[in-house]
């Protein structure tokens, strides 16, 4: 059994028609069907019911079919990881994320790289705040971590996403019932947070914009993960500032309102040790250029 047998295999049955099989393997109908003949002979037993006019799969070829695409797909990912390992792309990257802002973007990035590059493995290590994320960049206890706090010396940043700060409400909550929010609307209002010390950046802008409206945010709960935050506040518990990928968590009873104003956007970055010589961290930040690109100022 060889792997071209297998290639003919799939895409007869695929295409239940010989021609149209050569045609998707740029090859001639007479060697497509001596392929697939050899590969019955192997198996012994037949995997097409073929005449002038039709062509299926007997019981035995549709029970041969996924096995059959999953050996391709196999194979293929082996060819892949050896020539990621001739070009050194191989090994594992450690990323650290928190958040809705770090978890929105990290489907996208874990996607990519498992894509195009097969020898690499993410290790993902949640509830790192970007204090936290930045300090570990730059002790090398990371590779990469999802910041939204200026960079520091010997370490490199780029912007990822610019995420907009909006009000999440009880549904229950009188100022629900308005299209948009002013902070000083909120004084008094008891507060859900993320913990104080953690490095939250979202914590810090919320508070930053609060105190800039004259607004000292009452905090009555702290919460470690936007998802729990969202539970909290469902429960009536109080309100708090967020981000707006905080809106993909879907919870019942929460609402979202924008700031009246002008409220400074949360800029997310990538950050990652400068002198760090890991080729597979390399490599995942070209990856990350295409995956992650830097928002324009419209976006």
């Amino acid at each position: 059994m060889e792997l071209r047998h297998l290639a003919a295999f799939v895409a007869v049955a695929e295409e239940l028609h010989f021609g149209r099989a050569a045609v998707r393997l740029h090859m001639a109908q007479s060697p497509l069907s001596r392929q697939v003949r050899l590969l019955e002979r192997d198996l012994g037993v037949a995997l097409f019911e073929r005449n002038t006019r039709i062509v299926r799969l007997t019981p035995e070829g549709e029970a041969f079919l996924e096995p059959a695409r999953k050996t391709l797909a196999e194979a293929d990912r082996a060819r892949r990881a050896a020539l990621a390992a001739s070009k050194g792309e191989v090994g594992r990257v450690s990323v650290g994320f928190a958040g809705a802002a770090g978890s929105d973007a990290l489907p996208t990035l874990t996607r990519a790289v498992t894509s195009s590059l097969p020898g690499i493995e993410l290790l993902l290590r949640g509830q790192t705040y970007s204090g936290t994320a930045l300090d570990n960049v730059a002790e090398g206890v990371l590779d990469l971590g999802f910041v939204a706090m200026p960079a520091r010396e010997g370490v490199s940043a780029r912007v990822v996403r610019r995420e907009r700060l909006l009000v999440a409400l009880p549904d229950t909550h009188p100022l629900a019932a308005r299209e948009i929010v002013a902070l000083p609307d909120l004084a008094g209002e008891p507060f859900v947070s993320f913990p104080s010390g953690s490095g939250s950046a979202v914590r810090e802008a919320g508070m930053q914009a609060c105190f800039k409206a004259g607004v000292s945010p009452r905090i009555v709960q702290e919460a470690p993960d936007a998802y729990t935050m969202m539970t909290l506040i469902g429960a009536e518990l109080g309100v708090a500032i967020m981000v707006e990928s905080s809106r993909r968590i879907h919870t019942d009873h929460v609402v979202f309102r924008p700031i009246a104003g002008e409220v400074p956007a949360l800029l997310i970055s990538l950050a990652w040790r400068s002198d760090n010589p890991s080729r597979a961290l390399r490599a995942v930040l070209r990856v990350a250029e295409t995956a992650l690109p830097t928002p324009t100022d419209a976006d």
